[in-house]
């Protein structure tokens, strides 16, 4: 068991894991049942963290939402698997493995390698 698997544990006990082995867990509903398809546009609000806590991205610290195809490869694998399972409106903390991360080379200076990310996101539209 990896270090990150304990602290996950202890931080998120009811998170969902999916096949890929992300994890996540909705912090708000959104409304109705449709979903972005592969190729939609989405905008998205989102923060990013690191395990120990420490913020390294964030959109909404920018006023800027992001916007991005789902599904397309355009965006980390964890991020097209989450969206495009997400209705309008509906909010996650998301936790990605390095695999559906930025995997063993990291983003440097960012985002150090093997390293598990934490994100708060939100669907605002697509």
């Amino acid at each position: 068991m990896r270090m990150s698997d304990a602290i996950i544990a202890e931080k998120y006990p009811n998170a969902e894991t999916t096949e890929s082995g992300l994890k996540y867990v909705v912090t708000e509903a959104g409304t109705g049942t449709e979903k972005p398809t592969q190729g939609q546009s989405v905008t998205a609000h989102y923060s990013g963290y690191l395990l120990d806590g420490s913020k390294f991205d964030s959109s909404v610290d920018r006023n800027q939402p992001f916007v991005f195809p789902v599904g397309m490869s355009m965006v980390i694998k964890g991020w097209d698997e989450a969206f495009s399972d997400m209705t309008k409106g509906e909010k996650r903390t998301l936790i990605i493995p390095p695999e559906l991360g930025y995997g063993a080379n990291g983003y440097p200076p960012v985002i150090p390698p093997s390293a598990t990310l934490i994100f708060d996101v939100e669907l605002i539209d697509f």
